[in-house]
């Protein structure tokens, strides 16, 4: 039965861990720009001097 309190209090001071991570990081402004990462693909690449010189 011991075990299973411990169990249950890992689990809950794991979660708050991940609370604290998510609230962390949308205080931060990692969750600001929803648009560009699903476009970003479909931009152009412009050459870099490597690559001109390949060609």
């Amino acid at each position: 039965m011991s075990v299973l309190i411990i169990l249950i209090i890992v689990s809950v001071v794991v979660a708050g861990g991940f609370l604290i991570a998510f609230l962390w990081s949308v205080n931060a402004g990692q969750m600001e720009d929803d648009y560009t990462p699903s476009v970003r693909m479909l931009f152009d690449d412009e050459l870099t001097n490597v690559q001109e010189e390949k060609k």
